[in-house]
């Protein structure tokens, strides 16, 4: 299953990402999560693992896949960054961190002022997504960049489920409106996750979403996983709440 996990800035999209990959690795399922975020920096963190060498660099860097890019111009979609199709053992072990059972691939960051769009990163993210061949077990987190962007570069299109996380804050819920239409446009099965709230803040965002029968998962206020984002700590503890997540996904 490939999970696409996506939301605006600061609503929790990474914290939910390393809860689900560790409680996905309590259950011996074999997790791969895949940053395709180029300005988040601290994913590695809450996963416990170092950060792995970006990924565009095993294929040849920002520089010669921008070259080989604009090559193609117009005609984009003859663009073939993977040319084969790739298992978890197919990954070059280089360009993977790994640690209590999950494993971390970065598509790519950007390191310097200038050097240029993303654009790159996007187009290598959406392939490297499609290319991978899994086993029934296997499970696959893609953490996205904040915003919606990376619907408009076709990432979540190669997911099996969307999951939006929502805070309690006017810009989700607009947000939600706008991701909703469009991932009825693609087709993909798309499911909120609210985030950081208590029962009557939950009960508030129920009221100003149009379609609550989305909500899948409540996650409340909790003191141990804002300190431990904030220190830079590893979410591998249990929470109950992510368990129930996890469940209502595997019976879907």
């Amino acid at each position: 299953m490939k999970i696409a996990i996506c939301g605006k800035g600061g609503s929790g999209k990474s914290t939910l990402a390393a809860l689900l990959a560790h409680e996905y690795a309590r259950r011996n399922r074999p997790v791969l999560v895949v940053d395709t975020d180029e300005s988040n920096l601290g994913l590695h963190r809450l996963l416990g693992t170092d950060a792995p060498p970006d990924l565009m660099d095993y294929f040849g860097g920002k520089k010669a896949m921008g070259e080989k890019i604009m090559a193609a111009m117009p005609d984009l979609a003859s663009v073939n960054l993977i040319e084969v199709a790739w298992t978890f053992d197919d990954l070059p072990k280089d360009y993977v961190a790994e640690d209590h059972g999950v494993r971390l691939v970065a598509i790519g960051k950007i390191h310097d002022a200038g050097e240029g769009c993303a654009c790159p990163m996007g187009m290598l993210a959406r392939q490297f997504l499609r290319s991978l061949r899994l086993g029934d077990s296997d499970v696959v987190i893609a953490d996205t960049e904040a915003g919606i962007e990376h619907f408009g570069r076709g990432i979540d299109q190669e997911a099996d489920v969307i999951l939006m996380v929502l805070d309690p804050s006017f810009e989700s819920l607009r947000l939600a409106e706008k991701i909703t239409g469009m991932t009825e446009g693609i087709g993909v099965p798309l499911y909120y996750v609210l985030n950081k709230t208590d029962p009557a803040m939950a009960a508030r965002m129920r009221e100003g979403i149009a379609d609550p029968s989305r909500i899948i998962c409540e996650i409340p206020q909790e003191p141990g996983i804002l300190e431990a984002g904030l220190g830079g700590q590893a979410l591998t503890n249990g929470h109950q709440t992510i368990g129930l997540l996890v469940g209502a996904l595997e019976g879907r």
